[in-house]
């Protein structure tokens, strides 16, 4: 089944063209990415429903997919992300929840692949993107494909206390374990300067979970937020915890994090969101401090 191209509403986005082709430009038409940044520009890409859930927490129903109805478009997106960043960086809960995934274009939208492999050459960039997963407690099963096949880069970011756990465990040569620190949580600047030191690269994308975005939203180490609003009204109640962006930090009203808006896109019901960070209130539509 065709993708249906998005409608651009609004657009004010900066950076280079992106060397869209075949269904690619057909979907996106063009987008405009930084892609020559010092130091990298880092992006986030997230869904949520109209209530802001963004995980159902429900056996079986654990994915991003959930939560935007499998919606090709928003798939097509992840894709796209995926297509032109250097390491995709994931928490340990948000890829338990996917263990049997590869964070790449492939992965979630295969039927796109060859636009995006077409991507990535054009872009002089290797043929998958690093895989970084942060997890202060190495508690990931090292038996798991991704981490034995050796068909895409990984980069464990990990603490001595995690280091200890993996190493009853062996991995395969194409999996790097980095302890980056005695214990802890691991800061979003030290993933970063791991990443840089290892991975290389001008584009770091990063896919969450909630609680690892608020690290990077808590440091000012976000760039941009691309973020999909699905037309899904969840709920919460007291039994079932489903987080919503962010997790483990508050920021407003004493240190708020504000976004410039600079494009909406739309596929029938679901909007597709990209705002810029590390603004203040002022640059925010208008709003005051």
């Amino acid at each position: 089944m065709e993708i249906p191209p998005l409608e651009t509403l609004f657009e004010q986005e900066t950076g280079e063209l992106l060397p869209l082709s075949g269904e690619l430009a057909r979907i996106f038409g063009q987008l405009r990415l930084p892609l020559r940044r010092e130091p990298a520009y880092v992006i986030g890409n997230f869904v949520s429903t109209l209530d802001g859930v963004t995980a159902l927490n429900v056996e079986g129903h654990m994915s991003g997919g959930d939560i935007s109805g499998f919606n090709p478009q928003d798939q097509a997106l992840m894709g796209l992300l995926r297509a032109v960043a250097d390491a995709v960086i994931i928490g340990a809960g948000t890829m338990n929840v996917e263990v049997e995934h590869l964070l790449t274009s492939e992965d979630i939208a295969p039927e796109l692949n060859p636009d995006y492999r077409e991507l990535r050459r054009t872009l002089g960039k290797p043929e998958m993107p690093w895989n970084v997963i942060v997890t202060a407690h190495g508690r990931l099963d090292l038996e798991l494909p991704k981490f034995q096949a050796g068909k895409v880069p990984v980069l464990i970011v990990t603490t001595g206390q995690g280091l200890a756990r993996l190493r009853k465990q062996k991995w395969g040569p194409s999996t790097q374990v980095v302890a980056v620190q005695k214990e802890g949580q691991i800061a979003a600047k030290t993933i970063l300067a791991t990443v840089h030191r290892i991975c290389r690269g001008n584009i770091w994308l990063v896919e969450g979970g909630p609680r690892l975005l608020g690290d990077f939203l808590a440091e000012n180490c976000l760039d941009e937020l691309f973020f999909t609003l699905a037309p899904q009204i969840a709920g919460r109640d007291e039994q079932t915890i489903r987080p919503g962006l962010v997790t483990g930090k508050v920021f407003a009203p004493r240190d708020p994090r504000w976004g410039k808006l600079i494009a909406i896109r739309r596929g029938g019901d679901h909007l597709f969101l990209r705002y810029r960070l590390k603004q203040g209130p002022e640059d925010a539509n208008g709003a005051q401090k």
